[in-house]
């Protein structure tokens, strides 16, 4: 085919900007690539006057993103709008509905309407692609949908936020806590000036929900993953971690559990012998274990303007090849209900830190309440006594239940010797 592939990009921002400049750097390539050229016919953004520092020459500019979901002379809508509802929303339903193929970077709308979204493009016989919604420039979702689409995975987890890895990576090699490395990451533009989606999980959350959806074959469900962020992980938190072989990582998992399907977003404890573990500063990892293929990993920034940009134009190409397969593996008429398997549920070893009053018996009440949840404990640290009298102890657990480990932190909150809410950090081994 030899007729160009005509394209119409709303939004401008990083991402935006970065895909222009691909296609005009790559052109040629992408052709051959593609097997037909891939033109930019028009765009749209918030304003026309703001400098982008790239060459729009030639392209039409529309004031409203809905014509370029409406217009003749337009193949393929690329949405970087961002947001689960409003405009964004908006725009894929109506491009779909006009019979036009959609590749999006927007996590939360895929959070919350894949499915519908996924329906309506397989009805029109449309595209909705969505590589740089997750991870970036890793391509996980084309590995789910293509390279590991003869197994049936079990399990999946991966860092899905870089800023909160930068963060945590950050506060490890410095000794900082949480609110002095935050400060220094929104100053540097690794994180926004409001960073609640990145450091409350919201944006990791986002994205399991999504790779979920492709590694399952259930409908995208927001509302099932449980989510907590990194604002109450200390540097003593850290360095613990350390000494005991560890490293904190905020992760999302998703997993196969007789109960249903498993899915979280929290701060974790990793084996420093885990690969995982090593992944640093703003990079994102992606691990999938499958039944014949075993465990594989994924790797690369998260985030950015190359990354995202190199990701929506692999998607573009697979558009231009005519690849078009159901969103989420399978066909959106078989997607399952997911069924949501409880968190009071899980099971797994936990990392418990109190600040308590250095007097007589309190490891004894503290042990008797672990007892009584029949929650045994692996080991334990204590370090020496702050100015107050209050000293530091770390209590590290073998397996149990999670409903029964937060019965007795609630127990334990409440012991008069108790000086702070008990930090719990859940230990995962892979």
């Amino acid at each position: 085919m030899t007729q160009p592939l005509k394209i119409g990009i709303a939004g401008l921002g990083t991402v935006g900007a970065g895909v222009v400049k691909l296609l005009a750097e790559h052109g040629r390539l992408l052709a051959l690539r593609g097997g037909r050229p891939l033109k930019l016919v028009a765009v749209s953004a918030r304003s026309k006057a703001k400098k982008r520092d790239i060459d729009l020459s030639g392209v039409r500019w529309e004031r409203d993103p809905m014509a370029l979901a409406m217009a003749s002379d337009i193949d393929v809508v690329i949405e970087l709008i961002g947001g689960s509802g409003g405009v964004a929303r908006k725009l894929v339903q109506t491009a779909l509905r006009h019979g036009k193929h959609v590749i999006t970077a927007n996590k939360a709308l895929l959070a919350h309407h894949g499915a519908e979204l996924a329906a309506l493009a397989e009805k029109r016989g449309c595209s909705l692609a969505f590589e740089a919604a997750v991870a970036g420039g890793i391509p996980v979702i084309k590995a789910l949908r293509e390279g590991l689409v003869g197994n049936r995975v079990s399990r999946l987890y991966g860092i899905l936020n870089g800023t909160c890895n930068y963060i945590l990576t950050t506060m490890r090699e410095t000794g900082r806590d949480f609110g002095a490395v935050l400060a220094e990451a929104q100053a540097a533009g690794y994180a926004e000036a409001d960073p609640t989606f990145d450091v409350d999980g919201i944006d990791a959350a986002h994205k399991l929900a999504v790779l979920t959806g492709a590694a399952f074959g259930t409908k995208v469900n927001f509302a099932g993953v449980h989510v907590e962020g990194i604002r109450r992980v200390t540097a003593a938190d850290i360095q613990f971690a350390e000494e005991l072989g560890y490293r904190i990582k905020l992760l999302g998992l998703a997993r196969r559990t007789p109960y249903g399907i498993e899915q979280r977003v929290h701060p974790c404890m990793v084996s420093l012998k885990a690969p995982i573990a090593h992944i640093e500063g703003v990079f994102n990892a992606v691990v999938v274990e499958g039944d014949f293929v075993g465990t594989t990993m994924f790797q690369g920034r998260g985030a950015g303007q190359g990354p995202t940009a190199s990701a929506v134009v692999a998607d573009l190409v697979d558009v231009a090849r005519g690849h078009i397969m159901p969103a989420f593996v399978v066909p959106a008429a078989r997607l399952t209900e997911t069924k949501v398997s409880p968190m009071g549920r899980h099971v797994g070893a936990y990392y418990m830190r109190l600040m308590v009053q250095d007097r007589p018996g309190v490891i004894a009440a503290i042990s008797g309440i672990l007892a009584k949840d029949r929650i045994s404990v692996e080991g334990m640290l204590q370090r020496g006594r702050s100015q107050s009298g209050e000293v530091p102890v770390v209590i590290t657990t073998h397996e149990t239940e999670e409903a029964a480990m937060q019965r007795a932190v609630a127990r334990i909150a409440k012991l008069k010797a108790v000086a702070e809410e008990p930090c719990i950090i859940r230990i995962e081994q892979f």
